[in-house]
């Protein structure tokens, strides 16, 4: 079957929601130059290619809880019920937990995928989708979101403020943070997050470069690129770019870290501009191409999804951005995407730009997915507005 009728296929399901931005954005400096009903097919063809060959019963640790809260946004978007059941589904067969340790005295948060690194972000990052879930739901059990505030309100509660160590974790842990203040009105989720990020921020922000490290062992200059520079790997920026947007969603502006969090974020949007690539993706060592080169969607995505959350929102100007999403939409929809539905050149599970490694159009994973899915849903909103100029 042809590309054409794979997305006529997707289009089908998702006409009664497109019809209402179904036109080109307006001319000039914001033009994407794309409708909304071409996303919503992208996105339709792309997580039903997921769903239709991954089972829900999958563990609760960061690789496929990032692509759940992909999954989310897509619902929040279109109301799909299928895509509600199954993020449900996933999270009922985790009962509503990540790492699974009671032992308080036992809890880690170094690297780890055992029972007792209940500390450790990448098992934190599945309590967004499981709030999200809660706050849908008109009955409000509690059981969705207690062991959320058992394992986020005894954290707070120590004297440490080094748990976010890698870039990473900002994605996995710092928007359960705001959205248990929104659940709560617990000043203290946001106060201790403005500590933990100053630890991460003073640990891999690069101020000259307006990007972060992925971790203290790729700092410049004891880590060094191929041609000697600075290493900045791009799906680990991708994930601080996108926490920063999905903070800034929910942080009070009143808040004092707001002003440090918005800086940060535009910091990084004019940092991640030039690195783009004339095709509209970023590779993976974002300030040395020759490292690793060659197309990637992870990190795409993501920079994709901060940059029309940014100017959705009024942090990022359009007629700067909207150029530089022009191109990276159209890397992700018409050359990542395949006819079949699968999301190619999606770098595997890793922590850096590694040289030689095959990544192909049959390259996937659920987190690349779930960034897509983020992507094509704030995409959609801005096309919406556009259309209501």
């Amino acid at each position: 079957m042809t590309r054409r009728l794979y997305l006529k296929a997707a289009l089908a399901g998702a006409a009664s929601l497109a019809a209402g931005c179904s036109g080109m954005p307006a001319q000039g400096g914001a033009t994407i130059g794309v409708t909304g009903a071409a996303v919503l097919a992208a996105m339709t063809l792309a997580n039903d290619y997921w769903q239709a060959r991954t089972a829900p019963q999958q563990w609760s640790f960061w690789d496929v809880a990032a692509y759940h809260t992909g999954n989310m946004e897509a619902y929040l978007l279109t109301g799909n019920d299928a895509w509600l059941r199954y993020s449900t589904t996933w999270a009922e067969y985790n009962q509503w937990s990540s790492a699974r340790s009671d032992v308080k005295a036992q809890w880690k948060y170094g690297y780890g995928e055992t029972a007792d690194h209940v500390l450790f972000g990448d098992w934190q990052v599945c309590f967004q989708t499981y709030i999200d879930l809660y706050n849908l739901d008109p009955h409000k059990e509690r059981r969705k979101i207690a062991r959320a505030l058992e394992v986020i309100g005894y954290q707070i509660g120590t004297a440490g403020n080094d748990y976010w160590w890698w870039a990473d974790g900002l994605y996995m842990v710092m928007p359960v943070m705001t959205k248990l203040y929104k659940v709560t009105g617990d000043a203290r989720y946001l106060d201790k997050l403005h500590d933990y990020f100053l630890f991460a921020d003073t640990l891999m922000f690069d101020h000259a470069a307006g990007l972060y490290y992925r971790d203290a062992k790729y700092v410049y200059p004891a880590h060094r690129s191929s041609n000697g520079g600075k290493d900045f790997w791009a799906r680990g920026d991708g994930w601080v770019f996108a926490a920063l947007a999905k903070v800034l969603a929910d942080l009070p502006p009143s808040h004092p870290s707001h002003r440090l969090f918005v800086q940060r974020f535009q910091a990084m949007a004019r940092a991640l501009k030039p690195a783009q690539q004339d095709e509209g993706y970023w590779t993976r060592s974002l300030l040395d191409p020759q490292q690793a080169p060659g197309r990637e969607t992870s990190g795409t995505a993501f920079f994709t999804y901060g940059y029309l959350w940014g100017m959705n929102h009024g942090y990022l100007d359009k007629a700067d951005y909207a150029p530089v999403v022009r191109k990276s939409w159209s890397y992700l929809s018409r050359v990542a995407l395949q006819p079949d539905g699968k999301l190619g050149y999606v770098q595997p599970i890793g922590e850096r730009a590694i040289a030689g490694q095959v990544v192909d159009q049959e390259s996937t994973a659920s987190f690349g997915v779930g960034a897509f899915l983020l992507a094509g849903a704030e995409l959609h909103r801005y096309l919406a507005a556009e259309a209501r100029r």
